[in-house]
């Protein structure tokens, strides 16, 4: 009986997904170090050697019932009342962490914005559009993903609204 090839170790559902969209990206592997004091988001700003507000964190909130995902970069903080103006709703708060993980497939701080089990409405911080490529998780701890910001937009179906603070 034939082994089964392994699937590179980079093959996440999000690395799948632009893979399968033939969308330009660049992968960003980095040794995860969980004794760094670093937040997940800037760790991986500093191990791919990348200004932190280039990168960007993939977060999860309620609006009115429904999750939301908001993509901010990595050393700002996402404006929970700016999300929800901006998906529709009127109020939101942090989703929980094992919700999120369920809804996404994803860890926290390997949370993609790309490949999750379920479509979310999607939100990109506007300060995404003054990069010509952007960082976000691949879907694991260790790996970021270097894509286009409208290449996500397209990706996810989102949308760009100013929904980070510092």
């Amino acid at each position: 009986m034939a082994k089964k090839t392994a699937r590179a170790s980079h093959g996440t559902p999000a690395v799948v997904s632009l893979e399968k969209a033939g969308i330009p990206h660049t992968l960003h592997p980095y040794e995860h170090d969980p004794l760094s004091g670093l937040s997940f988001g800037m760790e991986a700003a500093v191990a791919i050697g990348v200004d932190a507000e280039q990168v960007f964190k993939t977060l999860l909130a309620d609006v009115d019932g429904k999750l939301v995902v908001g993509i901010v970069p990595v050393d700002r903080k996402l404006d929970l009342k700016a999300l929800a103006r901006a998906a529709g709703g009127k109020k939101a708060w942090m989703a929980d962490p094992a919700e999120a993980e369920r809804a996404t497939g994803y860890v926290v701080g390997g949370i993609s914005p790309l490949g999750q089990k379920t479509r979310h409405t999607t939100v990109l911080d506007e300060s995404a559009e003054a990069y010509d490529v952007v960082y976000v998780s691949g879907g694991r701890r260790g790996l970021d993903i270097g894509l286009a910001p409208s290449d996500l937009l397209t990706l996810t179906s989102g949308t760009t609204a100013p929904i980070a603070r510092a």
